[in-house]
C-alpha cells in the first residue's frame, strides 16, 4: 500500500515538474523575455538599474504603441520602469486627445492666425 501512495505522489510531482518546464518554455518565448535578452536592465528614460527581485518593476513599452508588433530583433521594443513607463502611456493618452500629430507624422498646425506675421514690416516702418 506505502508503494502505490509514493509511485502516485511521484508521478503527480513528475506532472507538476513537467508543467513548470512548459511554463518557462512559454515564458522564455514572451516578447518580455526576449527584450530582457536582449536589452541591459536599465530603464530607457530615467536610466535606473534593475536586478533580482526588482526586475519585475522593468516592463517592455512597444514605441509603436502595437503589442502585435513584436520583431525578433526588439527593434520595437524599449525597457522602461513602471513610472516611466505609466508616464509615456498617459502622455500619448494626451497627445491623442488633442490631436497631436505623432513622430513622423506630418499635420497643418490647428492654428492658422499668425500674430507677428508682419512684425518686421512694422519696425522698419518706424524706423
Amino acid at each position: 500500500m506505502a508503494s502505490k501512495k509514493t509511485r502516485v505522489e511521484s508521478d503527480k510531482q513528475d506532472q507538476i515538474v513537467a508543467e513548470a518546464r512548459r511554463y518557462q518554455a512559454q515564458r522564455a518565448q514572451s516578447y518580455r523575455a526576449q527584450a530582457l535578452k536582449l536589452y541591459p536592465w536599465l530603464c530607457a528614460r530615467c536610466g535606473r538599474e534593475f536586478s533580482g527581485t526588482r526586475l519585475r518593476e522593468l516592463t517592455v513599452h512597444h514605441k509603436d504603441h502595437n503589442h502585435d508588433n513584436n520583431p525578433p530583433d526588439g527593434s520595437n521594443w524599449e525597457l522602461l520602469c513602471l513610472y516611466c513607463h505609466e508616464n509615456e502611456h498617459a502622455r500619448q493618452q494626451v497627445a491623442d486627445a488633442y490631436g497631436a500629430a505623432t513622430p513622423g507624422e506630418e499635420r497643418e498646425p490647428p492654428a492658422t492666425y499668425r500674430p507677428f506675421a508682419d512684425l518686421a514690416e512694422l519696425l522698419q516702418r518706424k524706423t
